[in-house]
C-alpha cells in the first residue's frame, strides 16, 4: 500500500480512515469473503476505496474492482496498485463491460440500495459469473435500518426489505444463503488448547429469559448466492474483532468523559444549593 492521501469521508462510501462500528461492519464482509477468494478470479464490484479488493487480493488468483466514481478509482490505483494480480478500473456496475462468466467470484457490498436498477445490476453480476461461481452482495434491512431507528440515509436510492432481497436474488441464483450482520456487544469463551471446532451460542431476552441462538433482529444482509449447490464450507457464524479493540477505547473514553462531566455537574448543583439556601437566608433576617 502506498502512501496515498485517504479520501475524504462524505457518508457516501466508507474509508479505512474511519473507526469503531463502521470500520468492524466494511472490514468483517471483506474478510468474511476473502474465506472463498482463494485462487479465484474475483470481481469487486462498487469497488469505493479499494481497500477490501487489496485484501482480497493477498490471496485471489487475480481481483479487478470497479467503481463508477473516478476520484476513487484513481485514488485505489495509486494506493493499491503496487499488488500485481490486482486492478482497477472505472464502470458503472448496472452495465457491467466485462466478459460473460469471467469471474468465479463476485463481490458486492452496500451497493444494492445505492441504484434504482437493481435487477439488471444482479442480472450484471449473474452473467460475468463462470460455472460454478459464486456471489455475496450485503444490503442494509430496511426494517431494522430506517423503520425502526427513523434514520434515513441521503445516499441510499431503495432499501430493501428481507423478501424483496430474496424475491431480486432467486430469479438469477436458486441457491442463496442468507446471513444477518450486527454489531454485537458479547461475552465470549473460547478453549485455549486446541483449534475451535463448534459454537454454542445465547441471547439474554426479557425478564431473565435465555433464548438459544443469536436472537438479534439484523441490521445488514449478506446473501451468498450461486447457480449451483453452496459449498460445504460456508460457516453457520462468522465472527471478527480486533486486537487493538478500539470501539473499547472509544467506549472507555466517553465513559471517563461522562463520569468527570457528571462529578462536576455534581459540585456545581453542590453550589447551586447552597447559593439558595444562604439567599433565602438573607431574604428571611430582612423582613
Amino acid at each position: 500500500m502506498s502512501d496515498a492521501s485517504p479520501l475524504d469521508f462524505t457518508g457516501e462510501r466508507f474509508t479505512p480512515e474511519c473507526v469503531r462500528e463502521i470500520w468492524y461492519e466494511h472490514w468483517h464482509r471483506y474478510v468474511f469473503a476473502r474465506e472463498f477468494a482463494r485462487g479465484k478470479r474475483v470481481l469487486d464490484a462498487a469497488c469505493g476505496e479499494g481497500y477490501g479488493s487489496a485484501l482480497l487480493a493477498g490471496v485471489a488468483h487475480s481481483v479487478l474492482g470497479v467503481d463508477i466514481a473516478e476520484a476513487a478509482i484513481a485514488h485505489a490505483q495509486a494506493r493499491y496498485g503496487t499488488h500485481a494480480n490486482l486492478r482497477f478500473e472505472r464502470g458503472d456496475c448496472t452495465q457491467l463491460d466485462v466478459p460473460a462468466a469471467a469471474f468465479d467470484l463476485v463481490v458486492s457490498f452496500e451497493t444494492l440500495e445505492h441504484v434504482q436498477a437493481q435487477a439488471q445490476l444482479l442480472a450484471g453480476f449473474a452473467r460475468a459469473l463462470a460455472p460454478g461461481g459464486m456471489l455475496i452482495v450485503s444490503s442494509p434491512d430496511k426494517h431494522t435500518y430506517s423503520d425502526v431507528s427513523g434514520f434515513r440515509n441521503e445516499y441510499h436510492v431503495r432499501e430493501l426489505y428481507r423478501d424483496e432481497l430474496l424475491a431480486l436474488l432467486r430469479p438469477h441464483f436458486p441457491q442463496v444463503r442468507l446471513y444477518g450482520q450486527k454489531l454485537l456487544f458479547q461475552s465470549a469463551i473460547w478453549q485455549l488448547d486446541a483449534a475451535l471446532q463448534s459454537v454454542s451460542a445465547a441471547t439474554a431476552a426479557a425478564a431473565g429469559q435465555v433464548q438459544p441462538g443469536l436472537a438479534y433482529a439484523p441490521l445488514y444482509f449478506i446473501a451468498v448466492c450461486s447457480r449451483e449447490p453452496l459449498p460445504a464450507s460456508l460457516p453457520d457464524l462468522a465472527v471478527f474483532g480486533d486486537r487493538e479493540e478500539s470501539v473499547y477505547r472509544h467506549y472507555n473514553g466517553e465513559v471517563r468523559k461522562n463520569m468527570a462531566a457528571g462529578g462536576r455537574i455534581a459540585e456545581l448543583e453542590a453550589q447551586i444549593a447552597g447559593l439558595q439556601t444562604e439567599l433565602a437566608a438573607k431574604s428571611s433576617t430582612s423582613r
